[in-house]
């Protein structure tokens, strides 16, 4: 059986100033022709479908556009909500896209939502298991364990083991985490950061799945085993993801039970590559001057002075000039008060909400990070910010958890 392993397609994505919404659509052109070629047995798709949880008439479009794409070939598409997601929104229409071969979990429920599509390949059945992005409070809440479950990974085991899985079957599960092998972060995507290792689960919660299909991280990789697979973005979002590895699809065949699984990532080359300087201004000079490359998306770091406006407007003329985007100019050896304020604008503008919490409370705590249990409430207010949840006044629970973690931050008067 022959399955593509997508995630992050973040949709409606902007960064630097600079919308991707027409390197998504082209990108989306890419993949349904790959599709045509390779003829997948199925897609799956590891969260963070859209970029916001308020996704803009553009980026409904591109998901409309990829579903139908998806659901006109008859090839089984299966999507789980990430952290950017609005679980309901995701939802909205899922039955009737179930009849189509489209399987949408956007909220958690007690009972992992799963699809069992007989024998695709001549080895017996193969389930689907859809996994959206969880937090701690939400799993417990779901099980009734509000005093047995205080971390991610706590959370994670409580739910699988509510789980009816038949283990001499193949088993699949989609997962929007941050996977950690033995307590390590392999690696991390550049736009999509996390503090200080706060939620990771480590690989060995999913030793009953024969595959793992992992969202969330911006960097394909494994974590643990080769079968518990980060995608990584199929677009290079952010200039620090310049440097990863190539992306693509990841192609994953799976035989016979017991039978090694094998992947591979396919490229698919971007509308705009995205490229990352980091040299001294006459090293830039240099490096461009007499540059081939065209139709990019550049970042420029100079190493050895401050910016000015004479060196940026050279560099933006001479990159535009070959049809390129200049998306940021820094300095980083210098002081340079206009462009250390614009990239921690941009930081902020890029971090999650919970991630925002965090660093307020590093800050004022002496650098001191949350504990797990403090990082667990932001991630609840931050939950009910993204879902737009429209809480009844009379039922204050939701509120007081609220209110007594802003207690315990930063004292009861604010």
């Amino acid at each position: 059986m022959r399955i593509f392993h997508l995630a992050d397609l973040h949709f409606g994505k902007s960064n630097y100033g600079q919308s991707f919404i027409e390197d998504q659509k082209y990108w989306i052109d890419q993949f349904m022709s790959l599709c045509d070629k390779n003829r997948p047995d199925a897609i799956v798709v590891a969260g963070d479908v859209y970029d916001s949880s308020r996704p803009t008439g553009e980026a409904s479009d591109l998901l409309s556009s990829f579903i139908s794409g998806v659901s006109d070939r008859n090839i089984p598409l299966f999507l789980i909500a990430g952290n950017h997601d609005n679980p309901k929104m995701l939802e909205y229409v899922s039955g009737i896209l179930n009849k189509n071969g489209v399987y949408i979990a956007g909220r958690i429920t007690k009972e992992i939502r799963h699809v069992t599509l007989d024998d695709p390949d001549g080895y017996g059945p193969v389930t689907f298991w859809m996994l959206p992005y969880i937090f701690p409070e939400a799993v417990a809440k779901i099980l009734g364990k509000e005093e047995g479950i205080r971390t991610y990974e706590e959370a994670m085991r409580a739910i699988l083991a509510e789980q009816e899985i038949d283990v001499s079957g193949r088993n699949i599960l989609l997962s929007h985490q941050n996977v950690t092998s033995n307590g390590v972060e392999v690696e991390r995507g550049g736009s999509e950061s996390l503090v200080g290792g706060l939620g990771g689960i480590d690989y060995s919660v999913y030793d009953d799945f024969d595959y793992v299909a992992l969202g969330h991280i911006h960097s394909g990789y494994h974590a643990g085993r080769p079968e518990v697979r980060y995608a990584g973005t199929p677009i290079c979002y952010h200039l620090e993801e310049a440097k990863m590895r190539e992306r693509g699809v990841i192609e994953v065949v799976i035989g016979k039970k017991g039978e090694n699984i094998s992947t591979q990532t396919i490229p698919i080359p971007p509308l705009h590559k995205v490229r990352y300087i980091k040299k001294t201004r006459q090293e830039i000079y240099d490096l461009l001057k007499d540059d081939p490359g065209r139709n990019e998306y550049i970042g420029i770091d100079i190493t050895d002075e401050r910016r000015t406006p004479e060196v940026e407007a050279y560099l933006r003329g001479l990159i535009e000039s070959r049809g390129s985007v200049l998306l940021s100019i820094t300095s980083s050896k210098v002081s340079d008060t206009v462009s250390l304020a614009s990239a921690e604008a941009q930081a902020v503008k890029e971090k999650a909400i919970e991630d925002l919490f965090a660093d307020f409370f590093t800050s004022q705590s002496g650098d001191v990070p949350p504990t797990e249990e403090e990082y667990s409430l932001m991630k609840f207010a931050a939950e009910l910010q993204r879902n737009n949840r429209e809480n009844d006044p009379s039922d204050s629970t939701d509120v007081d958890k609220i209110i007594e973690f802003a207690k315990n931050l930063g004292g009861e008067e604010k």
